[in-house]
């Protein structure tokens, strides 16, 4: 997973996969879902990011619950 905040575009990206985007879907105004062919989510973009998330230009990532055993 990757996430992509464009200050230029205000624009932040959160990538689940690498696959190419087959379809797109705005759920609201701002918030664009891709998808690949098999119809899973590849990315979420959120336009006007500023005005959606308290600091876009930073992360803190978390793990919550049991950690999985290869």
């Amino acid at each position: 997973m990757k996430v992509i905040y464009d200050p230029d575009t205000d624009t932040l990206s959160l990538l689940l996969r690498d696959e190419p985007v087959a379809e797109s879907d705005e759920l609201r105004e701002g918030l664009i879902i891709d998808y690949a062919r098999s119809g899973g989510i590849v990315s979420i973009e959120i336009l006007d990011a500023s005005e959606c998330v308290a600091e876009p230009q930073s992360i803190a990532y978390e793990m919550r619950g049991r950690q999985r055993v290869s």
